[in-house]
């Protein structure tokens, strides 16, 4: 594996100070493609930043979003639920935020971005969050939701996503209205999206997570990531091929 590099990215939103963190080999100087990872509840902690590592040695700049701002870290459930439900309840906010770290994947000067090559991938809420930002017509080649949930207040929206769109599922997901489902499934064939939703037998939420244990309802299986990351890689390769 190559060894990767973790440097801060801090910006502002309308005055107020974010912070990122961005993931890529120092060693490889050509342009590599961009990845925006959008971290679950608990933003961007040690947790996200593995996984933005080991994404990163595949051959990409990772940049983890800062959703919530610089001084807002929550240490727990209760925490990370009061920082996340202002953003899922105004989509708005949630999106500019995304854009906000978006264009700072493009453009900040540590690792070299090919700005023709950008995706985004997200889990639980993170996986919202990729979605929403594909469904503001971001140039993205694709965007890929782990275990996040699938609903949107404006479903024509979909009709500006530019890439392809990944959706892997947890089948006894609780926390995933099973409602969702076929709703997700009509906005984007309504759209003419290029989707796939793939959904994992006995897989709940948090599948990806290796600190998730609550049996039944968030809990990390290690197979059903594996597959999961390895349909994204893929879905990477096809899009950036060109």
């Amino acid at each position: 594996m190559s060894q990767i590099t973790v440097r801060s990215v801090a910006y502002q939103i309308d005055g107020q100070a974010y912070e990122g963190r961005l993931a890529f080999d120092a060693d490889h100087k050509s342009p590599r493609p961009g990845l925006l990872m959008a971290p679950n509840w608990m933003g961007v902690s040690a947790g996200a930043e593995e996984i933005a590592k080991s994404v990163a040695a595949k051959g990409y700049v990772v940049l983890i979003a800062d959703l919530y701002g610089q001084a807002v870290h929550p240490q727990n459930a209760d925490e990370a639920g009061a920082a996340m439900m202002p953003l899922k309840n105004d989509r708005g906010l949630l999106r500019q935020r995304m854009q906000a770290a978006f264009e700072q994947l493009q453009g900040q000067g540590e690792a070299a971005v090919d700005t023709s090559k950008l995706a985004t991938f997200g889990f639980c809420f993170g996986g919202c969050c990729s979605l929403e930002l594909a469904r503001t017509g971001a140039a993205l080649k694709a965007a890929v939701s782990f275990h996040g949930t699938l609903d949107t207040p404006n479903v024509s929206d979909a009709k500006t996503i530019k890439g392809s769109v990944l959706v892997l599922h947890g089948a006894s997901d609780p926390l995933v209205p099973k409602e969702q489902l076929p709703a997700f499934e009509e906005e984007m064939n309504a759209a003419g999206v290029d989707w796939q939703l793939l959904s994992y037998g006995g897989a709940v939420h948090s599948f990806t997570d290796p600190h998730a244990n609550v049996p039944g309802k968030m809990m990390y299986d290690a197979k059903t990531a594996r597959r999961a990351f390895t349909l994204m890689h893929n879905l990477l390769d096809e899009v950036f091929s060109g």
